[in-house]
């Protein structure tokens, strides 16, 4: 008598933890995101409404359904600063630039919240990495650093990809607390070596997995595969800016991934 009520007990528990996290999987889908994405020209190419083919933003859209979705994203936008940096909310440019940084799409997200023009995001995803590691020049040292070296606060933390990634990612949660932010490591391109977008992929997953962040490494989970393109253009354009079906295979990956029940759990890096 006392096994079969175990066993009943123990049936309702497994019914009421299954449906707790149906239930939670489909209330963050379809009803409750306010989705804000931050990164680069990748990104960008989705447009601010992201409605744009090109973009995997737009797909993404399609497949994961949220209440809004915008894009702040920005062509040439790096996670490191440099030395002449200094938040900028009006300045534009589609190349890479010393404000052209994640941080200050950061600070206009902050703005249009203050301001009423944009809803107070419950999902951030960040999708930015491939300048860092292609433009060595114009950030050097940004590969230097690793997660368990960087400064934890101050500005000059953020001239490191360590240090923006957590510097970045510290404002957003103080900002905006509860707050899940998704990290998306860059993908592989013609114009970057494969160790080099590795070791930034490998940074911000260590910074994201020490900040308790979901982290999706687009290196390797990504269509785009950098000996394919270089044989022949397929899910490129230029071997590093998406055609429309590779920003369609993307967005469906990143939807499907932060659809899925284990996902709606942040440190999940697959």
């Amino acid at each position: 008598m006392k096994i079969s009520k175990i066993r009943i007990y123990l049936v309702a528990m497994l019914l009421i933890t299954v449906s707790c996290r149906c239930g939670a999987e489909e209330l963050w889908r379809r009803d409750s995101a306010e989705v804000v994405v931050l990164g680069d020209s990748n990104t960008w190419l989705g447009g601010d409404s992201c409605n744009r083919d090109r973009g995997w933003t737009r797909w993404f859209c399609e497949a994961f359904r949220p209440a809004s979705c915008r894009s702040y994203a920005r062509s040439g936008a790096t996670w490191t600063t440099t030395p002449k940096t200094v938040r900028d909310v009006d300045g534009y440019t589609e190349k890479l630039g010393d404000n052209n940084v994640i941080f200050n799409q950061i600070c206009r997200l902050a703005d249009d919240v203050s301001a009423g023009r944009q809803a107070r995001p419950t999902l951030v995803i960040i999708s930015a990495g491939t300048n860092d590691a292609w433009f060595k020049a114009a950030r050097p040292g940004a590969l230097d650093a690793t997660a368990a070296e960087m400064l934890s606060d101050g500005f000059p933390a953020m001239m490191t990809l360590a240090g923006a990634v957590s510097r970045c990612c510290g404002i957003l949660q103080e900002s905006y607390p509860g707050v899940r932010i998704v990290l998306l490591t860059p993908m592989q391109s013609t114009a970057v070596s494969v160790s080099d977008i590795s070791r930034a992929g490998d940074i911000i997953e260590d910074c994201g997995r020490r900040m308790g962040l979901t982290v999706i490494r687009q290196d390797r989970d990504s269509c785009v595969k950098r000996t394919r393109e270089q044989r022949r253009r397929c899910m490129t354009t230029d071997g590093t800016h998406t055609s429309v079906e590779g920003a369609r295979l993307n967005g469906m990956m990143i939807a499907r991934r932060l659809s899925a029940p284990d996902n709606l759990h942040p440190a999940d890096s697959k």
